[in-house]
């Protein structure tokens, strides 16, 4: 049976600046870094406080190559925050692109961009 999703998988052109950005505008920390030297390479993010689930960045490029059939296409990803205007101001003042707070049946949301330009939101949750 299963009881959680451990981990999700980024698929990113430069793993390096995936990195860049999840850490230093988006404040997740690294969990895990592996390098076999042989072109394969992860790199396991997740948020700082509480998180069940983390990311692995993975090498688009590479992966596409060592399995074919693999869907490289990027999730779409809802976040939670408790702090979402202070999260909207804090990516902006990053020049992260970010979209308007908006209100919606569910709660207040907003998007923002990573360096590739894949969307990701994020909910209010007090």
């Amino acid at each position: 049976m299963i009881s959680k999703i451990a981990q999700v998988m980024l698929y990113v052109n430069n793993q390096d600046e995936a990195k860049e950005f999840w850490t230093e505008k988006v404040g997740f920390k690294v969990i895990a870094e592996e390098d076999n030297g042989e072109g394969f390479r992860f790199i396991e993010i997740a948020p700082t406080t509480g998180a069940e689930t983390s990311f692995i960045l993975h090498n688009k490029e590479f992966v596409a190559k060592m399995s074919p059939g693999v869907n490289l296409g990027t999730p779409s990803l809802m976040f939670g925050s408790d702090k979402l205007e202070q999260l909207h101001a804090d990516l902006s003042n990053k020049n992260v692109t970010v979209g308007e707070i908006v209100t919606m049946p569910f709660g207040r949301v907003f998007n923002f961009a990573d360096n590739e330009k894949n969307y990701f939101a994020v909910v209010e949750q007090k």
